[in-house]
This record gives structure tokens, sequence and C-alpha cells, in this order.
């Protein structure tokens, strides 16, 4: 007797008791057969029974993939992507009856009737778009209500990388979160997470929203700097991660925004895990009320032998080292500092002190006072 021979006498008993339409009657044997289409295989079992009415498990929700189908095509055409998934939820009544079905005439290991409806409906999508399955990482995702026929679609996110330059004093780096959603992203500030766009990060920001779509953008710095800095040369690195994209595809580019200047800024395949190591060549400008004595400037050199020790406002010791170290001399309350040092130094408080020794004002047994700084160079390690 073959396998098709042994299920007929069930799929008689069920249908004798229940009205199962031809996809719902189909999936209960279609692992057994090893059939591709669910639907075929029920027409094939219900071939001696009169047409019924409503389906028992679904109440004829696959009639209306066609509709939920629509659905999905209006809600994707604004988005470049080439995979996708299909996740959906139904309503409880369907997987009670599914379940009682299954349970009652004892058929194991099939699909369940919402694995059914998600499977017919990736695979229509898919032959009408031409875009692949792709369940593990998707670039988009459609998220299926079929209890009140709603329809919601998430956007893998994408990480860029790039270096800026800022040539006016006067731009914070950091951008100020929404004050309604703390930057979580809400309808006041059009879910981005932040209001404005007067900061490095903004600028950024309001560059990647207009070219890609997306919501919050997460950025991760490479150093900071204040608002009064400058950061010159061939700019200060920074990645930052794009949630729910509509756009996704771009070159390396360069360009103005206004007084920032964005370098080789590209999509890159992953966001930075760990910490990453940096350097810095920093120009200061330093004053002091009392006179500053050339033979205490000649002592800076000495701390190239050892770290600097900064402690964080927990109390927890960091060390960073200063690479290199010139100066000049400018009057007898100014002088001007070169220095390479170690990503992560808080500079103002390497210079007025403040929980980080040695520190400049000690050195100098004077109270030193930091005019301005600016970043010349930022090189990754």
């Amino acid at each position: 007797m073959s396998k098709y021979q042994k299920i007929i006498p069930v799929a008689r008993q069920i249908l004798k008791k229940h009205e199962l339409c031809d996809h719902c009657l189909g999936r209960l044997f279609s692992k057994q057969l090893h059939t591709f289409s669910n639907k075929l295989l029920g027409k094939k079992l219900k071939k001696n029974f009169k047409p019924f009415q409503q389906c028992f498990i679904c109440k004829n929700l696959f009639d209306n993939l066609d509709y939920f189908l629509k659905i999905m095509l209006d809600s994707e055409c604004d988005y470049s992507y080439d995979t996708f998934s299909v996740g959906t939820t139904v309503k409880p009544s369907i997987i009670d009856r599914d379940d009682y079905i299954r349970s009652h005439y004892k058929l194991m290991g099939i699909d369940s009737v919402k694995t059914d409806i998600t499977k017919e409906l990736s695979k229509s999508f898919s032959k009408k778009t031409k875009k692949v399955i792709d369940s593990i990482d998707p670039e988009i995702t459609f998220l299926f209500n079929l209890k009140n026929e709603s329809c919601q679609l998430r956007s893998k996110s994408i990480t860029f990388s790039g270096r800026y330059v800022k040539t006016l004093r006067g731009i914070p780096q950091k951008q100020k979160s929404c004050i309604n959603c703390s930057g979580k992203g809400c309808s006041t500030c059009q879910f981005h997470g932040i209001s404005n766009f007067d900061s490095v990060e903004g600028i950024i920001s309001r560059y990647i929203f207009k070219k890609f779509g997306g919501t919050t953008a997460k950025f991760t710095w490479i150093g900071g700097e204040d608002n009064s800095s400058l950061v010159l040369g061939s700019g200060r690195p920074f990645f930052v991660k794009l949630q729910n994209p509509k756009k996704r595809k771009s070159k390396s580019t360069s360009l103005n925004l206004d007084s920032l200047i964005l370098r080789n800024f590209k999509i890159i395949d992953t966001f930075p895990k760990n910490p990453i190591k940096f350097s810095s060549l920093i120009q200061m400008e330093i004053s002091s009320k009392t006179t500053i004595y050339s033979k205490y400037l000649k002592t800076l050199k000495n701390i190239l032998n050892d770290p600097v020790i900064v402690y964080d406002k927990s109390g927890k010791r960091f060390e960073k080292q200063v690479f290199s170290i010139d100066y000049k001399k400018n009057s007898l309350h100014n002088f001007s500092l070169s220095i390479r040092v170690e990503g992560g130094l808080p500079i103002r408080r390497f210079i007025e002190g403040g929980d980080v020794t040695p520190n400049l004002s000690e050195l100098l047994n004077c109270e030193c006072k930091c005019i301005e700084f600016d970043f010349h160079s930022i090189d990754l390690q």
C-alpha cells in the first residue's frame, strides 16, 4: 500500500466531520508525501466530496492572500532591498482549531496553519517582485497582523564609516536628544531622536536621513572635541548605524555639509564591537596669570617617559601615553603646545589639573588655562 493510499482514510474521516479548504487539508499530509503544493494535494484528496462553504480551521483566510499581498506591495514601494522575510500574527482561535485537528487525528511533525500562511505569502511576494526569501538575515521584514489586517515593515540597519573636518568654531560634536522622547524617537522629532541639526551629529544625520531615509542614527565617535575646537587634516573618524533605512546602497563619497567636510563616507559591513585605539596630534594655546618660566617648560619632555594617569568620576584609573611634545613660548604668560597623545586623554584636565597626573599646571608650577585646542590629525592604530 502506498503512502497516499494510507492517508486517504484519515483524510476522509476528517472531512466527514469538518469542512477544510484545499490548503489546510493538503498541509496535514504534504510532508508525509513530500508534495510541493498543499493546495493541489488538498484538492486531490477532496475529489469525491461536495464543495466546502467555510474552512473549519482558517475560515477561508487563504482566499484573501491576494489582498494581503497587495498590502505588502504597497508597503515596500519606497524601499530598496534584495532579500526579505515575512512574519505573521493570526487569531488565537485559528491556532486553537488547527491544534485541535492535529492533536485529535494524531498528525505529528507538520507545519502549523500560521507557518503555511507565512510560506504562501512569501512565495507569492517573491514570485511577484523577484526578491529573495531570507529567513535568517533579511534586508526587510514584513510583520503582518492578520487579526486587524495591518502590516509593519522593518528594514535592517546599515552602518557607515567616514571622517569629518570641522573648520568653524562653535559647533558642538554631539546633538541634544529630543526632550519629548529622550532620544528614542517619537512623532515630535519625526522619530529621529533629535529635534535640531546644529551639531556635527545633527548635520551628518540630516544628510543621512535625506539621502537614505530611516529613523534614528547612532554614532560612535573616535574621540571628541570642544565646541570651540577645530578638526583639521584628514578629519576625525566616526561610525554611524542607521535604523530602518529606505535606501541601502551608496558609493564612497566626499562632500561639503554646511561648515563640515565629509570624507570617505561609505557603507561598511559591520558596526565596530570593540573600542578602537587611536592617537591625536593636538595644537593648544595655553595661558597663565603668573609668569611661565622657560626652565619649567623644558621639563615637559619628561612626560614622554611615563604614562599620564587619569581618574574618572568613579575613581577608576586609566593610563594614557604621550608620544611627542613640542612647545613655543609666545610671551611671559602664553605659550603654544603641540602634542601627540593616545586617544582618550581629557585635554582641559591635562592642562588645568583635576584627577590627571602629571598635568601642565603642576609641571609648570603655575595655574594654566586652555584658551583653545585644535586637532590636526587623528590616526587609527
